[in-house]
C-alpha cells in the first residue's frame, strides 16, 4: 500500500511545521499557499535602493531560549547557526523625554534573584517603584494563569491591584506585554500576561534570553522549509489560493482550488483564524465550531524601516518608553547595506498609526528616532519606507480563550493549526511552530491500513482530481518555484509603501 496522503493548507510557520513533521512520519504532503512565497507573515522583500537592492523583512521577530518547539524547528531546517541566541539577557532601554538609560540584564543567579539587581537599577522608574516592581514580579508568579477566571479580567487591572503604577506598567510591564502579546497590558488577559512573565521571566533564569536572526527571514524559514520540503518528497504549490474543504462521496476529504481539487486521507488547516473560519465546513464540524475562530479580534503592527548614512546604533537593538518607538532594531548587515546604517522600529499594538500616512509616519518618527538616538540628530535620512500588517496578530483581550480553537476538530482527519489556536503561547513564532507540530502528532504516524491518530482514514496519497480539461498536473507545478526577491503582495501580505510617497 502507499503512504497515506495528507493536505496542509498554509505556507506560514504553522504550516510548514506541521507539513515537514509529516513527512518525517511518513505521511505524503502536499502544502498549498496562495502566496508566491512561504513563511508567511515572516517574509522578506527587495527594495530598489541607490543603484542597489536593499533586502527587507517585513517585520521584526525575536525569539527567546524558552522558544523550544521554535528553536527545535530551526535546528531540523538546518538554520540555526543563522540565528544569534544573547548568552544572557540584556536589553537596553532608554526614556528620550529624561535621557535616563538603564538595562535590563539578568545576573549568573538562579531565578527570581537573575533579575534583582536589574529591577533595583532600572533608572527609568523612580526607586519606590522598582520596589513596586519587584514584589508585583513576584506576586505574579504565583498567578494560577489556568483558572478559568484568569481570562476573564484584563493583565492591566491585576496590575493595578498589585499595586503597580501607571509608571511601572508603562516603564517595565508594557516593555514585554506589547512586544510580545501585540496588545498593551489594558488589552491583554491575565491568562496571556502572566505566561509571558511566568515562562519567559520569572521560573528559569535563561529562559528569557533573546534570539533573532542574522539573515533575512525569507533565507530563514520560507527557502529552507521549502528545501526541506522538497528533500522530503513533498509537493509544494504557491499561488494556489483554497476555495473550499467538503468530502467526497467516498468520504475523502477533498480540498478545492480555482481550478483543482485536492483528494487526501486528512487536511491540515494552518491558516490565519479568519480564513480558517470561512473554510471550515460547518456540516464537517458544526456551526458553532466553525464560526468560533471569527470572534476573535485583531492587532495590528507597523514597522518603519530607516536608512541613515552613518551609524546611529551601536547595539544590537534597543527599547524605549514613553515614546511611539517602542524597539528599533539594526538591520544593517542581513539587509546587505555596505554603507551606513538600516534600522527598523517595529510598533505593536498599532492601532493608532495604522492608518496613518507615511508622510506623518515620517514626521513623527525621524523625530522621535532623534530623541532616542542621539548620533541620528546628525544624521542624514537615505531612505524611509514603511510596512503594515492590518491583521498581524489576534487580540489577547479578556475572553480571547473562549475562541481559541484547538487543534483537533469534531471532523476525523481535519486538523487546525497556527499561532491563534490553543496553544497556551500568544501569537509569536513558538505558538505557530507548536501547532503546527501538535497537528502532525494528533495525524499520528503513517501506517499501512492507516495512522495511529486518526481511526477510518485510507491508505491511499493524496491524489489530483483533474479538472479544465485535464491540465492539474502532479508534482511540483510550475507555482511552485519561490524567489525571496518577490515583492508580490496579496490580501494578507504585509503592505509596503510605494517609494515615491514613503520618500514624499
Amino acid at each position: 500500500m502507499t503512504q497515506p496522503g495528507v493536505v496542509v493548507i498554509g505556507g506560514g510557520l504553522a504550516g510548514l511545521a506541521a507539513a515537514i513533521s509529516a513527512a518525517d512520519c511518513g505521511w505524503r504532503v502536499t502544502l498549498l499557499e496562495s502566496r508566491p512565497r512561504l513563511g508567511g507573515a515572516t517574509h522578506s522583500f527587495t527594495r530598489a535602493f541607490e543603484g542597489g537592492e536593499l533586502v527587507v523583512d517585513n517585520g521584526q521577530h525575536v525569539f527567546l531560549r524558552c522558544c523550544t518547539e521554535y528553536r527545535s524547528f530551526l535546528r531540523r531546517l538546518g538554520v540555526e547557526a543563522d540565528t544569534y541566541l544573547q548568552p544572557r539577557l540584556d536589553v537596553p532601554v532608554v526614556d528620550p523625554s529624561t535621557n535616563k538609560r538603564a538595562r535590563l540584564k539578568r545576573d549568573r543567579l538562579p531565578a527570581p534573584l537573575h533579575l534583582s539587581r536589574a529591577l533595583l537599577s532600572y533608572r527609568v522608574l523612580s526607586p519606590a517603584d522598582r520596589v513596586r516592581a519587584i514584589w508585583g514580579a513576584l506576586r505574579l508568579r504565583g498567578v494560577d494563569r489556568d483558572a478559568a477566571k484568569a481570562d476573564t479580567v484584563s493583565f492591566g487591572d491585576w496590575l493595578r491591584a498589585h499595586r503597580q503604577t501607571p509608571e511601572t506598567i508603562a516603564r517595565l510591564f508594557d516593555v514585554f506585554t506589547v512586544a510580545t502579546l501585540n496588545a498593551p497590558s489594558e488589552q491583554a488577559s491575565l491568562r496571556l500576561g502572566a505566561m509571558v512573565f511566568q515562562d519567559g521571566l520569572l521560573r528559569h533564569a535563561d529562559a528569557c534570553d533573546i534570539g533573532y536572526s542574522t539573515v533575512p527571514l525569507g533565507t530563514l524559514h520560507g527557502e529552507a522549509a521549502h528545501a526541506a520540503l522538497t528533500a522530503c518528497g513533498a509537493r509544494v504549490l504557491l499561488q494556489t489560493r483554497v476555495r473550499s474543504i467538503g468530502r467526497s462521496d467516498s468520504r475523502r476529504w477533498q480540498v478545492h482550488t480555482d481550478d483543482q481539487t485536492f483528494e487526501a486521507d486528512a487536511v491540515v488547516l494552518a491558516t490565519p483564524h479568519d480564513v480558517t473560519a470561512r473554510l471550515l465546513p460547518p456540516t464537517e464540524v458544526g456551526a458553532a465550531f466553525a464560526a468560533t475562530p471569527a470572534k476573535l479580534d485583531v492587532s495590528p503592527i507597523v514597522n518603519v524601516h530607516v536608512v541613515y548614512d552613518r551609524r546611529v546604533l551601536d547595539e544590537p537593538f534597543v527599547a524605549a518608553v514613553d515614546s511611539p518607538v517602542q524597539f528599533v532594531f539594526d538591520r544593517t548587515h542581513a539587509s546587505g547595506l555596505r554603507t551606513g546604517q538600516y534600522i527598523a522600529v517595529s510598533v505593536s499594538a498599532a492601532g493608532e498609526w495604522i492608518d496613518q500616512p507615511v508622510a506623518k509616519l515620517r514626521d513623527v518618527f525621524e523625530a522621535e528616532l532623534a530623541k532616542v538616538l542621539p548620533a541620528a540628530r546628525q544624521a542624514v535620512v537615505r531612505d524611509f519606507f514603511v510596512t503594515r500588517e492590518r491583521t498581524a496578530t489576534f487580540r489577547p483581550s479578556p475572553g480571547s480563550a473562549a475562541f481559541r480553537s484547538p487543534v483537533v476538530t469534531p471532523a476525523s482527519g481535519l486538523l487546525l493549526a497556527g499561532a491563534w489556536t490553543d496553544t497556551g503561547w500568544p501569537a509569536t513564532m513558538e505558538s505557530a511552530v507548536r501547532s503546527g507540530f501538535a497537528a502532525a502528532k494528533a495525524l499520528g504516524r503513517a501506517a499501512t491500513g492507516g495512522n495511529a491518530g486518526n481511526e477510518g482514514m485510507g491508505s491511499p496519497e493524496a491524489g489530483l482530481i483533474e479538472h479544465d480539461g485535464g491540465k492539474a498536473v502532479s508534482g511540483h507545478s510550475s507555482k511552485s518555484s519561490q524567489s525571496s526577491k518577490s515583492s508580490k503582495s496579496n490580501e494578507r501580505a504585509g503592505h509596503v509603501e510605494p517609494a515615491e510617497e514613503a520618500l514624499a
